[in-house]
């Protein structure tokens, strides 16, 4: 488990984080199509908090895209370094999620992650800063569509509708299981929209959530569990 250090120059206000947000915006890449599904790694990130100790904890979970075997896996626990703000969750997840992917031993790939990339009311979230700021191309696949609106896609596995911001279609509600709600799909960077869902389906082939997040989230809650009450890591 690595340490978090606390970033340096991090913004301190609500003011200065939007002006990195609108800085890095520039940085996303949407003309590549990214790698194909079910080849090389792919990578799922996710973290967890503990609110009464001020503590977040980070897990990053390297699979072989083809198979969905774990090649390796990290955790990361820190404390939180940015307050709660709506649409600026990314910074209080970044420093835990970089340490968490600098510390595996092997190159991540594709980074998918239980959230958000254009599908954002500022559309940059963490799928968009985290690939700006890494390089690798990222996705994010969300529980729930945000602010956004969209139309029941089909009933089958593979059906999707646009989401919508207004008329502009900022990611897709794709059925990833035969009549279960469906999960929200956007780019992040260096990947479009039709490989981000043929990735979410190849990452899907037994439950809703792709198979990336169900071993992040699992990880995740494991190494907050397994630091000790009143034993926080200090930032260094």
């Amino acid at each position: 488990m690595t340490t978090v250090r606390t970033p340096a120059g991090r913004p301190a206000t609500e003011e200065e984080a939007r002006a990195v947000q609108d800085a890095l915006r520039e940085r996303v890449v949407l003309d590549e199509p990214g790698p194909p599904p079910g080849t090389g790694h792919v990578t799922g990130v996710d973290v967890a908090y503990d609110d009464e100790r001020d503590v977040v904890a980070a897990a990053a979970v390297v699979l072989d895209a083809s198979t969905l075997e774990v090649v390796a896996e990290a955790t990361a626990v820190g404390h939180v370094s940015f307050p709660y703000v709506p649409g600026l969750l990314a910074f209080r997840e970044i420093p835990a999620v970089l340490a968490a992917l600098e510390a595996l031993p092997c190159p991540p790939g594709l980074v998918v992650c239980d959230g958000y990339g254009l599908a954002h009311p500022r559309r940059f979230g963490l799928a968009c800063h985290l690939g700006v700021l890494t390089g690798l191309p990222a996705i994010g696949v969300a529980k729930n569509p945000f602010t956004f609106t969209h139309a029941d896609p089909g009933a089958r596995r593979g059906s999707s509708s646009p989401l919508l911001a207004g008329t502009e279609e900022v990611g897709r509600a794709l059925r990833t299981r035969d009549g279960v709600k469906p999960v929200f799909v956007s780019v992040g960077h260096r990947v479009d929209l039709d490989t981000a869902c043929a990735h979410t389906l190849a990452l899907t082939p037994a439950y809703r959530l792709p198979e990336t997040t169900r071993r992040a989230d699992a990880l995740c809650r494991r190494a907050l569990r397994e630091t000790p009450t009143g034993q926080a890591p200090a930032a260094r």
